[in-house]
């Protein structure tokens, strides 16, 4: 299935004879600091708040609203959004696993991504007035269950 119908015009897939199934994705990235910056960073206070608890709740934002962010990507019940943000002290970074859960007859994938996405934004907004050059890398797809497919 694509996003282009007969005429070549953009379309929302059509899901409805799809199971209505448990369907779970898993996301990851990281978050990249140089030495000197993440060991300011890395007990998660910052002078513009807690990084960890301010990028979990962006995250879950973004999760709940990657339908209008992304285009014709489905609007999804979401029962369930977890982010993790787990310190990488020898590689200066943050690892920002999300998982997202929902009773569907489509997949989560989209919405775990953005979790991670705008988790690892957030922590940038916070942190770029210690140093603009942190890096955000390896956003992917973990795992997903549920439906025709799993990885």
């Amino acid at each position: 299935m694509n996003h282009i119908n007969k005429k070549g015009n953009p379309y929302i897939v059509d899901v409805s004879n799809k199971d209505i199934t448990e369907r779970l994705a898993v996301a990851s990235g990281e978050i990249k600091f140089d030495k000197v910056t993440f060991k300011k960073i890395k007990s998660f206070e910052t002078k513009k708040g807690n990084l960890e608890k301010t990028a979990i709740i962006g995250g879950i934002m973004g999760a709940k609203e990657t339908s209008r962010l992304i285009p014709l990507c489905h609007n999804i019940a979401i029962n369930h959004i977890n982010i993790e943000i787990i310190k990488n002290d020898k590689k200066f970074s943050f690892i920002v696993k999300s998982t997202v859960k929902t009773n569907s007859n489509t997949g989560v994938e989209m919405e775990a991504l953005t979790a991670v996405t705008i988790s690892c934004l957030t922590i940038y907004d916070m942190c770029k007035y210690l140093n603009k050059k942190i890096k955000i890398q390896n956003i992917h797809l973990v795992s997903k269950t549920g439906g025709k497919s799993n990885i």
